[in-house]
C-alpha cells in the first residue's frame, strides 16, 4: 500500500516524503508522509511522530536529510537512525527590491534551501553582480511579476522595496495569494502610512493581519546581514506556529509534532 500511493504521489507531484528506518528490529521500515496524512510504522509511535514532524520539515524545504532519534523518538537514547527522502520543489522565496538587504537576504535563502527570486523594475540595480547568490533575477514591476508567479503555503513574499509605488499595489496582490510568510520593510510610520493606503483600498483586517511588518524578529539587528537573519527566523517562527521568543525563558518542548500521527 505504502509504494502505490508514492507513485501515485510522484506521478501527481504531490509532495511526499518517504522516511525508512535503518536500525534495530524494525530496519527498512517505511513512513510514507504528506502534508496532511501519515501512512505505515517504523516501530513505535513516538519514533513515528518524531519522524513524521522531521519530514513534513523537509517537505517544506524539498530536502533530504538522516537524522537519528531514540526508539520511541527521543533526542536522545539507543540510536536510530531514519533516512527521509523529500520529493517536493523547493518552496519559492520572492524578494522584491534589489537593494543592500536583498543580497544577504538572497544569501540566507539559499542556505534554508528556497529558491530566490529577487525582483525590481530597475534594471540598474537588479543584477546578478549585485546579487550573486539569487537563482533568477527579474527586472519588472513586483505586483505585475507577482500576479502571474507560481505561490503556495511554502512561499516566503519579502517585499524590500520600500517605496509607496511599489509597496502598495504589491501588497495588494500579496495578501490574496496563499503565500506563508508576507513580510514588509520600514519603520512603523511608514508602515501605518501602508495600513492607510490598504484600508483605501479596501483590503480587509484580516488580509493586513498577514502582513508582518516591520519585517523581522526583534533581535536588534542593524546590518544586512542581522537583519537577514531576523526575517529568516521570523520566516522558520512563523511556519512552525512559534512566537519566536528565547527557548530559554519558554515552556514548549524544543521541538512540537505539527500534528498527529495516525497509522494505516
Amino acid at each position: 500500500m505504502i509504494f502505490e500511493r508514492f507513485a501515485a504521489a510522484l506521478r501527481s507531484d504531490t509532495p511526499v516524503a518517504l522516511v525508512t528506518r535503518l536500525d534495530g528490529e524494525h530496519a527498512g521500515a517505511k513512513l510514507l508522509v504528506f502534508t496532511d496524512d501519515v501512512t505505515g510504522d517504523l516501530g513505535t509511535p513516538g519514533l513515528n511522530a518524531a519522524a513524521a514532524a522531521e519530514a513534513r520539515a523537509q517537505l517544506a524545504l524539498g530536502q533530504n536529510t538522516l537524522r537519528t532519534f531514540g526508539e520511541d523518538g527521543e533526542p536522545v537514547g539507543v540510536e536510530v537512525r531514519v533516512f527521509i527522502a523529500a520529493y517536493a520543489p523547493k518552496p519559492a522565496m520572492y524578494i522584491f527590491g534589489a537593494i543592500d538587504f536583498s543580497r544577504a537576504m538572497a544569501r540566507i535563502g539559499k542556505y534554508l534551501g528556497y529558491h530566490v527570486v529577487v525582483v525590481d523594475a530597475r534594471p540598474i540595480f537588479a543584477t546578478k553582480a549585485r546579487i550573486p547568490d539569487a537563482d533568477e533575477i527579474v527586472v519588472t514591476w513586483p505586483d505585475e511579476y507577482l500576479r502571474a508567479a507560481k505561490v503556495d503555503e511554502r512561499t516566503a513574499l519579502i517585499i524590500l522595496t520600500h517605496d509607496v509605488k511599489f509597496d502598495i499595489p504589491l501588497l495588494e496582490v500579496a495578501v490574496r495569494t496563499g503565500a506563508g510568510y508576507i513580510g514588509a520593510m520600514g519603520s512603523r510610520r511608514t508602515h501605518a502610512n501602508r495600513l492607510e493606503a490598504l484600508h483605501a483600498a479596501g483590503i480587509t483586517e484580516t488580509d493586513i493581519a498577514r502582513i508582518s511588518a516591520p519585517i523581522g524578529l526583534d533581535i536588534g539587528a542593524r546590518t544586512p546581514e542581522e537583519t537577514a537573519i531576523s526575517i529568516a527566523a521570523e520566516i522558520v517562527a512563523n511556519r512552525e506556529g512559534r512566537s519566536g521568543g528565547r527557548l530559554s525563558e519558554g515552556s514548549l518542548p524544543v521541538h512540537v509534532p505539527r500534528s498527529t500521527v495516525s497509522l494505516s
